[in-house]
Parts: C-alpha cells; structure tokens; sequence
C-alpha cells in the first residue's frame, strides 16, 4: 500500500444515533480512532449530552461550521437526514458511517470502516453534492411554517378513509387537480425513500431534479413526473379530512383548505464525501438487492 498523504482533515466533529443499542461505545471507539490518526476530536452537543460522553470538547452546530473541516455521522440514513440539513448551511462536508439498515447515504459500513475512514482522512474521496429542498405552508398570504427537506416533502391524507384533492401548479403554470392519498416532492436523494414506494423512478444524484409522485392516485394515468429543480412547485389543498405535510418524516405540520405548500431548491447544498471508487450504481445494486441471482 502506498504511503498515505498529509492529514487532509484537522478537525473532525463526531455526531451519533446516540440511542441505539451500543451506539455510547461505537462513538467512544470511533473518537479515539479519530485522535490516533492526528486529528482534533469533539463530539456535536446532544450526541455528548445524551451518551455522557464528557473526556472530549463539545460544539453545537453553529459551532461544528465554525471550528470543524469534517463531520463524522454514525448510525443510519435517519441521523444523517437530521444533521445534513443543519449543517448544509454550515458547508461542513459529511462522512456516513451506517450503523443502520439501509445506508444509501451513511455508505462506510461499521464493521472495517477503519482503514476505509483513514484514507478519506488523507484527502482520498469522491466529493457528492446534494440538492436540498426549501420547503413553506402558506395560509391566508402568510407563511406558517418553513423548513429545509433533504429527501422529500409528502402531503398526504389523515386516517380518515378517503383521498384527498389538490391542485398543483409549476413555476405558476395549472398542472393538475389530483384526487389520492397524497403526493410526494422528492430530491434524488430521496428517491430510493418513499418516492420509490409510491412508483417513482430512480433518479441519479448528478440530475438536477425533483421527482413528483402521487400516492395511490384516484386517475391511473396521474404519473409521476420529473421536473427541473430550478422550478417552483405549488400544492393546494382543495379537499380531504386531516390532511398534513412531512417533511422527510422527521417533522410536519398539519393542513387546512386552501394552505399551499411552497417546494423549491434550498440556498444550500449538502456536501457528502464518499470513499475512492464509490458508485451510485454500486449502491443500488447492493442496496436493493439488484444482484441476486445474477452475474457480476
């Protein structure tokens, strides 16, 4: 093997799903891992809290953007979700260690990331760069809510047993008036989440797009679509009980008649970093088990 070059990264910032089963250990593990290759150690302020972590200097995120050359995420596609869209802004690039079950995007597996995560140390990675999405509810001309979505924006129905009707427009243009349980507005990021489950297609993270899916639509012929992510897509709520937006399934709010859901591409990317080698289609193929019974 030939001789590493100089450290590339000084300061490392460790963010863990810290109630996982033996998560306080992996991250202790992966910190002093972090020390002996020369870098500075501290772990992100609720990972610290939360595992009692205390023999390493703790920062909030603001601070990580500040301080910090790399973040370390441990645990699964989840945990990356939450922290990627906080320190996108902070343009702090990102390294997943999957503790998880999936890992589309946390893609180092735990079990031998040591001299997997040494060489991307040393400055031998494949930089990714990831769209977000800006998303707000707008009710009577006043925005209610707002926030940054990495994988999707879903808004769907309630539980009770009936579709619900929205209008949809692009950048201003009358799309169509949709009866189904709910439509979702994903990045390619998310297109192996839930935009997938509802029948949507697989879409390369290099494409600049969003791909729009309705869920279980009343028209069969109401497909998905894949539009331009310079654009602005605009979803009315016209009908339908208890209806709600998600936001990457990590928050929501609900929705009233007439509320207008605002999806366009976020001021920030997410920047991922990737071992030497990686692939897109490497991923999927492992990940979706495209290989069973095959060749290759």
């Amino acid at each position: 093997m030939p001789p590493l070059a100089e450290l590339h990264f000084r300061h490392v910032a460790v963010i863990g799903k810290y109630n996982a089963v033996g998560s306080r250990g992996a991250i202790d593990t992966l910190a002093h891992f972090l020390l002996q290759q020369g870098c500075a150690v501290s772990l992100e302020r609720e990972t610290a809290l939360n595992t009692g972590l205390d023999q390493h200097p703790v920062l909030d995120v603001s601070e990580i953007g500040q301080h910090c050359d790399l973040a370390l995420v441990l645990g699964g596609d989840g945990t990356m979700l939450g922290i990627g869209r906080q320190l996108a802004r902070q343009n702090v690039p990102l390294v997943g260690i999957n503790q998880g079950r999936l890992g589309f995007i946390t893609d180092i597996p735990w079990q031998g990331y040591a001299p997997v995560l040494q060489a991307m140390l040393h400055g031998q990675f494949v930089h990714d760069r990831r769209a977000l999405m800006h998303a707000s509810v707008w009710r009577d001309g006043q925005c209610v809510f707002e926030t940054i979505a990495m994988n999707d924006v879903v808004v769907n129905r309630g539980s009770a047993p009936s579709m619900i009707e929205l209008r949809v427009e692009v950048d201003g243009h009358f799309v169509a008036k949709q009866r189904a349980d709910g439509l979702v507005i994903a990045t390619p990021t998310g297109c192996t989440a839930y935009a997938l489950s509802a029948g949507g297609p697989l879409l390369h993270p290099a494409i600049d797009g969003w791909i729009m899916a309705p869920i279980a639509p009343h028209t069969l012929t109401n497909r998905p679509i894949v539009l331009p992510a310079s654009g602005e897509i605009a979803v009315e709520v016209v009908s339908g009980r208890d209806a709600s937006a998600h936001f990457d399934m990590q928050s929501f709010t609900s929705l009233l008649h007439g509320d207008r859901i605002v999806v366009r591409r976020a001021a920030h990317q997410l920047c991922l970093l990737h071992p030497l080698g990686w692939s897109f289609f490497d991923t999927l193929r492992r990940k979706l088990h495209w290989n069973e019974g095959g060749v290759g």
